[in-house]
Formats: C-alpha cells, structure tokens, sequence
C-alpha cells in the first residue's frame, strides 16, 4: 500500500498565555455570520474560553468532530497543581453538552480554520489573539492510502445487519439518515 503526505492544520493552545479576553470568539463568530462580519453572537463561534472562576483559569478550546455518543471518560487531570475534567479539554460536540452547538437549530459546528477564498494565512482566531495563546501549525504527515471499499464487502455487512435486525429495521434507518443528509 502506497503512502500519501496530508496536511494536517492544528492550533496549539498556551494555557498560561491566556487572558480570557475572548477576541478570538468574537472574531469567529463575525467571520462565520450571514453574511460575513455582519454580526456577532460569540455562542456561534467555533472557539470557547471556557473559564473557571474559583481558579481565575481560561481555556480556550476549538470546535471538533461530532460524536452522536457520550464518552465514557469522566477522569480529572491535574496539571501544574491545577485539577481540570476531561470534557474541559474535549473538542467534540456531543450529547451531554451544549458547547460547541448552533443555538437555534442545535446542529453541531466543527472548526473549519476560516477556510475562505482568497485563503486566510491562519484562522483568524489565532490572528486576533493578543497575547499568542493561540499558535497555528500546518505539519505534513504521511498517511497509508485508504483502500477503496468494495461492493461485496457493502453487501456483506448489509447481509449481517439485516440478520441481526431486520429488512424492515435496516431500510428504516437508511431512510431516517438520508433525510438528514
């Protein structure tokens, strides 16, 4: 199997540079406004400080992928004396909390890293950011070429679904997730 380079785009987070001056949500949330820059509403934003007060921390964390279930995982961290939970740094919109969705529809919002055209040079948020807590990084990674999937392994697991569940059950389903799509 052939190796193929990607880019992979990440923002690095300094947690002691952070201030809690929010300019990054406000910029996200003006930028991603129909149309663009026309208003401002830091809960559409795709960025958070999320703040504890009774430690004075702020933590500003990004929106990622979606995840339809809660994870498992409840642990605390303690990191130079100071005791975070694990959702504190999770980037995923999920069940369990609001963070990180659309306020009126309540559909989920990724960072997309204010991919535009013209290309911004990095997403805005790490532009605006006063005190560079916020730091852009685009590294090459070299990933395994994905195999394209075969129609008789589609048909297979079909076969096993409709085992399991049921024709009646499997077509339900495929019905409810093409609508939303």
């Amino acid at each position: 199997m052939s190796k193929v380079k990607k880019k992979v785009k990440v923002i690095k987070i300094d947690l002691d540079k952070c201030n809690g001056c929010r300019a990054c949500e406000v910029i996200c949330s003006a930028f991603h406004a129909t149309p663009k820059y026309s208003n401002n509403n830091p809960a559409r934003s795709r960025i958070r400080v999320i703040h504890d007060p009774l430690r004075d921390i702020y933590l500003p964390v990004y929106a990622g992928e979606y995840t339809a279930a809660e994870c498992m995982g409840r642990d605390k961290y303690v990191i130079d004396g100071k005791e975070y939970s694990e959702c504190d740094f999770c980037r995923a919109s999920c069940p369990s909390r609001d963070v990180f969705k659309e306020p009126d529809s309540g559909l989920p919002l990724k960072c997309d890293m204010c991919e535009d055209d013209p290309a911004q040079e990095k997403p805005l948020c790490v532009q605006w950011c006063l005190n560079d807590a916020l730091v852009y990084e685009e590294t090459e990674v070299e990933e395994e070429e994905k195999k394209e999937v075969k129609q008789e392994d589609v048909e297979i697991g079909l076969e096993s679904m409709i085992d399991k569940y049921g024709m009646q059950k499997v077509l339900e389903t495929v019905a409810r997730m093409t609508k939303k799509s």
